[in-house]
């Protein structure tokens, strides 16, 4: 019968996956992508499309006004102005590259450690944990464990059957084969 895992072994396990973190990546760089989408549109696109004949507000450092707004005698507005406004489109693209520069840490950091942790079960193979933990109990050093892991993967390595041949060998020993008949049969 399997060993029962625990609900946050489990949890863990759910998130140590690769496909979770990419997911998670995706999803956040997908908004900061959104957001950059949103800003050319609301900055640029849209007042373009409004210099037609509609007007469009807000203002902004970064911005080129292509119709003023016109204002009649008491105050009230009549027509609204048409900006292009690359301040916030800068703003978006620099908080997506921002963005991506910090996920790109955090996946880089997980997977340095995912590295690390596969480097350290290799080293070791073939003990598992228990196996380990039993060596620890009896006074084995990290380095003796390991080197008794060594001494395991050669002798199993010594043990293991010789591989099977490939195809272009076979087929190499069944031309050999049919030469040397061949030759055989032009001397008799």
């Amino acid at each position: 019968m399997a060993k029962k895992k625990g609900f946050f072994a489990e949890f863990k396990a759910f998130i140590a996956r690769g496909n979770v973190l990419d997911m998670a990546v995706g999803i956040i760089i997908g908004g900061a992508f959104t957001a950059i989408i949103t800003a050319i549109v609301s900055g640029i696109l849209t007042p373009l499309l409004q210099s037609i004949g509609v007007g469009s507000d807000g203002f902004g450092a970064l911005q080129i006004v292509l119709k003023a707004a016109t204002v009649d005698e008491a105050g009230a507005v009549l027509s609204e102005a048409i900006v292009l406004d690359f301040g916030i489109v800068i703003s978006a693209i620099v908080t997506f590259i921002l963005t991506a520069f910090i996920l790109f840490l955090i996946v880089y950091t997980a997977n340095r450690l995912h590295d690390h942790a596969d480097k350290q079960k290799a080293k070791f193979a073939p003990y598992e944990k228990e196996d380990i933990r039993a060596l620890r109990k009896e006074g084995k050093s990290w380095d003796e464990i390991a080197a008794l892991a060594a001494q395991k993967r050669a002798e199993a390595a010594a043990n293991a059957p010789a591989p099977a041949p490939t195809t272009e060998q076979l087929l190499a020993e069944i031309r050999d084969l049919l030469q040397a008949q061949a030759g055989g049969a032009k001397k008799e």
